[in-house]
Parts: structure tokens; C-alpha cells; sequence
């Protein structure tokens, strides 16, 4: 299982994220929710292992972040939210590159690349040059760096962000099949529908701490409180319906 346990990161006088716990089991998806300037994101670049916490720990089945960075990182797939890429590289070169990073075997990787490339309908785009690509091409293509080595965890941080309906379908599946084979995946996301649906559970961070953990019901049945209706009262959110009157108003105003 992956445990981040007492994470906390300050810059200066700033407490980002504030001794925040919790555990990921194997073949679950949990959700990760929050606010704009919450945290979240920094929390997740801690998980990935670009950010050093300023203090806590994370592991991954016993193999901790801070001791063996190389071995905890090497089982590791990420998403980030936006799709930067080396964009003068086709979609074949940029994963070969990758793979060659991860240390995959070159006589499976280009073979891997080109089914992989097929499944993900980018196959007749593999001469082009990313900078032509739209952002979900570019999002389906970190999603097949990220799944190249066979990570046992993944970390997305908006992966839907971009993704036509057809495509987003497959992720959604896809994310199921991946969890069911024992894997672990981080979904970051501010989209209650979807987390709902793909993630069995999900803990909401709030000014840089955990404030509450939602388990999303799987049999059908309804369950007391949806997800949103957690993270509204958990989160001290504006008064949206009164922003809005007033925003309708001020166009009306003459």
C-alpha cells in the first residue's frame, strides 16, 4: 500500500500542507479533493517525488520515498494536470525517450509504443510533431507515458482535463481494469461526478489539512450524503447562489 503519514510542506512562513495523512490500498482508487490554493497540488508533486516535504513520510509497501528514492520513484506512472511535453518530438520519439529512462529493454519497447499508439488512437498521428496535437492528444500521450513501465502506482491530477467523451470512457475503464490487477491510483480531481463514479473513496483537504474522508457506496444504492454535499460543508465555500444573483443583477443594471 502507499502511506504518506504526517506530510507537511512550508514555504517561509507559509504551511502549504499541514500534517496530512493518508493510506492508499492496493486495488483502490481514492479521490483527492479540494479548493483552489488547498494544497492539493502540492501534495501530489510530494507523492510523485518533485517536491520535498518539509517534513512526514511517504512509502509504498514498506519502500519509503526518502531512503530509496530511485526504487520508490520506478514504480511510479504520473499525469499532470497540463500536457507539457517536448512538443518538436513526434508521440514515438517522446515515449521511446521515456522508456529509455525507465530502463525498458529496447527490443520490446517500440513494439509496446506501436500497440500501445493504436490503442489509444494516435497511431495515424505518429509522424506528426506534438505541437500539432490538441490537448487531449497530449493528455493520451502522458497517459501512455505513465502506464509504459507497468507502474504499481499511478498519479493523476485532472487527467480528464481535455479528453473527448469517447476517450474519457476508456480512461474511466481503463482505471477500473488497472485497480482490479492490484494497483494503486491517486485521482486528483475538482469534478464530483467523476469521482464518484470511478473512486471507492475519497478524503477533501481544505487550507492545507485533511478535514474529512467520504466512502462512495458501489452496490447501487444511494448513500445519505453525496460527495458534494460533503465537500460543501466541510469546505466553508462562497455563497455561490448569492454571487450569482448578483452577477445576474449587475448585467441587468441600467
Amino acid at each position: 500500500m502507499l502511506e504518506a503519514a504526517g506530510l507537511r510542506k512550508r514555504y517561509g512562513a507559509h504551511l502549504a500542507v499541514d500534517s496530512v495523512s493518508f493510506v492508499i490500498e492496493r486495488g483502490e482508487i481514492l479521490g483527492y479533493l479540494g479548493p483552489n490554493g488547498s494544497g492539493k497540488s502540492t501534495t501530489v508533486n510530494m507523492i510523485v517525488g518533485l517536491l520535498e516535504p518539509t517534513s512526514g513520510r511517504i512509502s509504498m509497501d514498506g519502500c519509503s520515498l526518502g531512503s530509496h528514492p530511485v526504487d520508490y520513484k520506478r514504480r511510479v506512472g504520473y499525469v499532470p494536470e497540463e500536457p507539457h511535453l517536448y512538443t518538436h518530438l513526434t508521440a514515438p520519439a517522446y515515449l521511446r525517450l521515456v522508456g529509455e529512462l525507465r530502463g525498458l529493454p529496447r527490443h520490446s519497447l517500440n513494439a509496446r509504443i506501436d500497440r500501445l499508439l493504436q490503442l489509444f488512437r494516435l497511431y495515424d498521428s505518429r509522424y506528426a510533431t506534438m505541437s500539432a496535437f490538441s490537448k487531449g492528444m497530449r493528455q493520451r500521450v502522458l497517459l501512455i507515458a505513465a502506464l509504459l513501465h507497468d507502474p504499481d502506482l499511478l498519479v493523476l491530477d485532472e487527467p480528464f482535463s481535455g479528453l473527448d467523451v469517447g476517450a474519457a470512457l476508456l480512461f474511466r475503464t481503463l482505471l477500473g481494469q488497472f485497480a482490479s490487477e492490484g494497483k494503486m491510483v491517486l485521482f486528483s480531481s475538482h469534478r464530483f461526478d467523476i469521482v464518484e463514479k470511478i473512486c471507492s473513496r475519497a478524503v477533501i483537504l481544505s487550507r492545507g489539512r485533511l478535514v474529512a474522508e467520504h466512502s462512495m457506496n458501489c452496490d447501487g444504492r444511494r448513500t445519505p450524503e453525496s460527495l458534494e454535499d460533503v465537500f460543501t460543508r466541510v469546505t466553508d465555500p462562497d455563497d455561490y447562489a448569492g454571487i450569482a444573483r448578483a452577477i445576474l443583477g449587475a448585467i441587468r443594471d441600467t
